[in-house]
């Protein structure tokens, strides 16, 4: 935390509720208006505020140790005293300047000016100690977080780079050329999916991706594979997950057409109402039990909801419908509003 933070938030948490209640102590012991007991505790605690900033920068530079080490306790017993005997001074330079004559602060006795400046040095440095452990809490929480879902997305890649390997070798003894041709396209989606490091982008960017891979799968399957679309202009600028769309197309192909002889036909949509972006992902192949699908460990589907439950939390939703002999559906719904900051997404096109 920046120091001009930090002084904020001591002045929030412990300074201006510590000038309250010196100023009812004073105006209390003293038998004096609240407005003098305001004054005189100001001239305390604006000493006390300023050597707390030192106090900071002193925790600042003696971490909290771990192990923990008996030096540690004994440099911050001799810190509290030079807190405390200086805060004093300062109390008796102020009072001194306001009188124009030497002054030295006396009131219930030194000893309790001394033990109250430890007190303060105590909380100071408390307050420092507990909000620089919260935020390395807060730092490694960012960080696992980024590590699980660059993990999950990197999951995507080998998932995807497996089937369509898959459907060159299957190309090799039928198709030598379709094989060639579908060799240039991997090619050309494997350097997609090694340089893209977003957790998020344009839905236009991801349809370049998945017309790719279509290509190399229209080559495998020729007239069994029917591709339809129907993608509204303005939801192509709209965001979401990077190898989102190409998982849906993928599952569509892998439990639509993949099993049967006869033409699959699969419809691929989009569009953006209410700053939502809806992805849906249709196909009339064999379908399956959902259960199925739902308890399946090993589904690109899985990896996917757990990366945007990541990314958005639960503003996010995947929703599949299907069963035996009525095809497979599944529908993304992406908020535009809703996913972490420290993604790094831009609109920027791929290579």
């Amino acid at each position: 935390m920046k120091i001009r933070g930090w002084v904020w938030l001591q002045l929030a948490v412990a300074w201006l509720p510590m000038w309250a209640l010196f100023t009812v102590l004073i105006a209390t012991v003293h038998d004096t208006p609240l407005s003098f007991g305001a004054f005189r505790s100001l001239s305390m605690i604006v000493p006390g505020a300023l050597l707390g900033i030192l106090v900071y920068r002193f925790t600042d530079a003696m971490p909290w140790p771990h192990p923990f080490r008996l030096r540690f306790i004994a440099v911050h017993v001799v810190a509290s005293m030079v807190y405390s005997v200086t805060w004093w001074i300062l109390i008796s330079v102020i009072d001194s300047l306001v009188a124009r004559h030497l002054a030295i602060a006396v009131g219930p006795g030194v000893a309790m000016f001394l033990l109250t400046g430890l007190w303060l040095y105590l909380v100071v440095a408390g307050v420092a100690y507990a909000n620089r452990a919260a935020e390395r809490a807060a730092q490694l929480e960012a960080k696992a977080a980024r590590a699980q879902r660059d993990a999950l997305r990197s999951q995507l890649h080998p998932h995807f780079l497996f089937n369509a390997l898959h459907t060159i070798v299957q190309l090799i003894p039928l198709d030598p050329r379709g094989a060639a041709r579908a060799a240039e396209q991997l090619a050309g989606a494997l350097r997609t999916t090694i340089e893209e490091d977003r957790d998020l982008v344009s839905l236009a960017e991801e349809w370049a991706f998945v017309e790719r891979y279509l290509s190399i799968e229209s080559i495998r399957f020729g007239d069994r594979l029917v591709i339809r679309t129907q993608i509204a202009e303005d939801a192509r600028v709209a965001l979401l997950p990077s190898f989102a769309l190409q998982t849906l197309v993928e599952n569509g192909i892998r439990h639509g057409a993949a099993p049967r002889a006869q033409a699959t036909h699969l419809t691929i949509s989009a569009s953006l109402a209410n700053e939502v972006l809806s992805v849906e992902v249709r196909d009339d192949g064999v379908g399956a039990p959902s259960e199925s699908i739902a308890d399946s460990r090993g589904t690109g589907l899985r990896r996917l909801r757990e990366r945007m439950r990541w990314l958005y939390g639960d503003g996010a939703t995947l929703t599949i419908e299907t069963s035996p002999g009525a095809g497979f559906s599944a529908t993304l719904r992406i908020p535009q509003d809703g996913a972490d900051d420290e993604s790094g997404h831009t609109p920027a096109g791929r290579t």
